[in-house]
């Protein structure tokens, strides 16, 4: 079962292959074009796994920031985790010594994943979320350190560079948009950060989004819960309830 469960996990983790090598390297680019070498761009990406967060950070190790705005600012960043953790809750339960690593592992990409997989009997959940997190993991930590090394030797140019997550982000919304009927949260989604960016300013505006978000969704929880497809486990049992 490991075996057949690592295969599918790297099966489903090679579209996030292709995006983390070439944001990875961007960012190894970004972090050497600052003066860094590429052990910076290694540490980084072991200890943080945090794209966005690394190339705001780049730009705080630069910049001189002190360590309270550089944590202030890295929570604003990453505020979106605290829900995503909440919404995985259930699926986490029971992973014992890998929990910590999952929780540290856990970007949107990855979380995408999750939510989308359907693992039957042969897959192992509990090894599928550790494989799936860290194979992201290596594949982070590989375009970030090939970028920083290239760019020492090859001369790059870096501008549109710190552009490159944005982009991720837009591509991951188009394919949740095309994976399912019910687009209703991601209007809300847009809507709502829209309005927050207008009323709260680019600085401040993502706590509050992300609050007024999850909150429309509880809201509305019962009818987007009736839109969603009959799980495939649900309906052969009722297959067989009918054959009775």
């Amino acid at each position: 079962m490991t075996k057949r469960t690592f295969k599918r996990a790297f099966r489903d983790s090679l579209p996030i292959l292709a995006g983390y090598l070439a944001l990875g390297f961007g960012f190894g680019v970004l972090l050497e074009s600052k003066g860094y070498s590429f052990w910076w761009a290694i540490l980084m990406s072991v200890t943080m796994f945090a794209g966005s967060g690394q190339y705001a950070g780049v730009d705080f190790l630069a910049g001189g920031a002190t360590i309270l705005t550089t944590a202030f600012m890295t929570l604003i960043i990453n505020a979106r985790h605290f829900f995503y953790g909440f919404s995985l809750l259930d699926k986490y339960k029971g992973m014992g010594i890998a929990k910590p690593y999952l929780i540290f592992g856990l970007t949107d990409e990855t979380y995408s994943v999750v939510c989308s997989a359907k693992l039957d009997d042969t897959i192992s959940k509990r090894k599928y979320y550790f494989f799936l997190t860290a194979l992201d993991h290596l594949y982070w930590i590989t375009g970030c350190t090939l970028g920083a090394v290239i760019g020492g030797v090859l001369p790059f140019s870096n501008e549109g560079i710190d552009y490159a997550m944005t982009a991720l982000f837009i591509v991951i919304m188009v394919e949740q948009w095309l994976s399912t009927k019910e687009h209703l949260p991601a209007i809300l989604g847009v809507v709502t950060t829209a309005v927050c960016l207008c009323v709260f300013g680019p600085d401040m505006f993502i706590i509050p989004a992300m609050t007024l978000i999850a909150f429309e969704l509880v809201i509305l929880r019962k009818r987007l819960d009736k839109t969603q497809p009959e799980a495939p486990e649900t309906a052969e049992k009722t297959e067989v309830k009918q054959d009775d």
